[in-house]
């Protein structure tokens, strides 16, 4: 508990002396007010982590100062209190901003649970951010596209493994950016001053992926020419990011593990043994799982691995995020190819949604550099995107008019999952009119609402 700069407003002078006196003693450094221009003058000469505001002030009301802090600190947390009677001005609160309310009188342990989520939202909010900043530095963080939730919580929890040395085990298919988030770890750690290192376990022959991994000595096969240091060495006090574990040979496994529990291993060709401190990070599009119980995959390997697993969701499952993407690879390849596409038209994006990307985000990159490449305009068109590929597997052939409507209802579908509802938004991506928009949904059964995300009113 505490380490944390606290602002408390209440122009009630007792409640706020105890409010101090009780924040003090759990180590929270306090600043009071008892008046709305006092605690906007406190804002502006420092940085508070959290504010906790009566809705009910003698000058005014705590929504009003709650959004001028808020101006002055966007990312800082308020907690309202609030009297028993006033629950609904309470909730408009959060409905404007505030991170949550306590109904006084309150227990100081609901007060310092409140503060405690509130604190820690914060943290995890700055380090997400840190770490966004970070990536766009060193490795474009526009290449993590993370408007769906699906991604924004992969991130928010590399933001949380990050400072561990835990091994982290990232499934995904292939093209889902398993790299990209391996990087991306090592970056956000103690350890981003150090080497990050990358081998694919499938590129290489059993024996040269032992000697990739843990060097050799000279002399010690055909070719041995000269010593030379392994990847575990290489990778002394970085990350070592090991893709496709899962196409490991079953005898280097057993290596493996013995340099996981151990830390330790011996070059090959030499009786002296090397001892490294390594953030071991793995990636497979593979299961696993199954993979051990067909005897392809050691059980204790699987479990030594298996200690932080992230699971990265393949693009069909996050078509949110296909919009930005695309912008990102227009931006990229415009750029390479001294081009000035502005954008895709309606029926192009139309397409890229329906698609069901089993490359994913690098098929998707593909398909942008390919439409970039072949596109003489400043829009590119359909017949640019997924030309040398059918969408859906064959079917049986029906009329006109019925597939005309399948297609269509399927369509209209997609587009209202993936604005949650906002129909203003889907018939923009649509590139319909609003009032057509609606006569389509009409027309095929559909409801805006059905789509729409509940979001809890109170604290989760």
């Amino acid at each position: 508990m505490g380490a944390g700069n606290i602002l408390v407003v209440d122009d009630d002078p007792n409640l706020l002396e105890l409010l101090r006196i009780r924040l003090e003693s759990g180590n929270y450094q306090v600043t009071t007010a008892l008046k709305e221009d006092e605690a906007l003058k406190a804002a502006q000469g420092q940085v508070f982590d959290l504010s906790i505001v009566d809705l009910k002030l003698a000058q005014g009301d705590g929504i009003t100062l709650m959004q001028a802090l808020h101006l002055i600190n966007p990312q800082m947390p308020v907690i309202i209190l609030t009297a028993h009677g006033s629950i609904e001005s309470a909730v408009e609160a959060m409905r404007k901003g505030a991170y949550s309310y306590l109904t006084k009188p309150f227990e100081a342990q609901d007060l310092f649970f409140q503060m405690e989520r509130a604190l820690e939202n914060r943290r995890l909010s700055s380090e997400v951010n840190r770490l966004k900043n970070l990536l766009k530095e060193k490795y474009d963080f526009d290449n993590i596209v993370a408007k769906s939730g699906k991604m924004q919580r992969v991130l928010e929890m590399v933001a949380r493994i990050a400072q561990t040395d835990s091994t982290v085990y990232i499934h995904g298919e292939s093209g889902t950016g398993k790299e990209l988030i391996a990087k991306a770890i090592h970056l956000a750690s103690a350890r981003k001053n150090k080497a990050f290192i990358a081998l694919n376990c499938a590129a290489l022959p059993e024996t040269l992926l032992e000697s990739e991994l843990f060097g050799h000595e000279k002399g010690a096969f055909t070719g041995a020419i000269r010593s030379t240091k392994g990847l575990f060495t290489q990778a002394h006090e970085g990350s070592l990011f090991l893709d496709e574990i899962g196409d490991m040979p079953l005898s280097l496994q057993a290596k493996l593990l013995r340099v996981l529990q151990e830390r330790q291993f011996y070059p090959v060709g030499s009786e002296r043994y090397v001892e490294v401190d390594v953030r071991v990070v793995v990636a497979t599009q593979k299961d696993l799982e199954e993979a051990v119980k067909q005897g392809g995959f050691r059980e204790d390997l699987f479990y030594r691995i298996h200690v932080i697993p992230i699971r990265l969701p393949p693009l069909r499952e996050r078509k949110e995020d296909i919009p930005p993407l695309v912008e990102h690879f227009l931006k990229k390849f415009n750029e390479q190819m001294r081009k000035e596409i502005e954008g895709l038209t309606p029926a192009a994006m139309q397409r890229l949604m329906l698609h069901d990307w089993p490359g994913n985000v690098r098929e998707l990159e593909n398909t942008i550099e390919y439409a970039v490449a072949m596109a003489q305009q400043n829009w590119i068109k359909e017949d640019w995107i997924l030309q040398t590929r059918t969408l859906q597997a064959p079917e049986p052939l029906k009329p006109l008019k019925e597939s005309k409507d399948a297609f269509e209802k399927t369509y209209l579908t997609n587009l209202l999952q993936i604005s949650e509802g906002n129909v203003s938004r889907a018939a923009k991506l649509a590139g319909k009119y609003r009032a057509d928009f609606y006569d389509l949904l009409k027309k095929h059964g559909l409801k805006a609402e059905k789509f729409k995300k509940t979001r809890p009113e109170g604290p989760t």
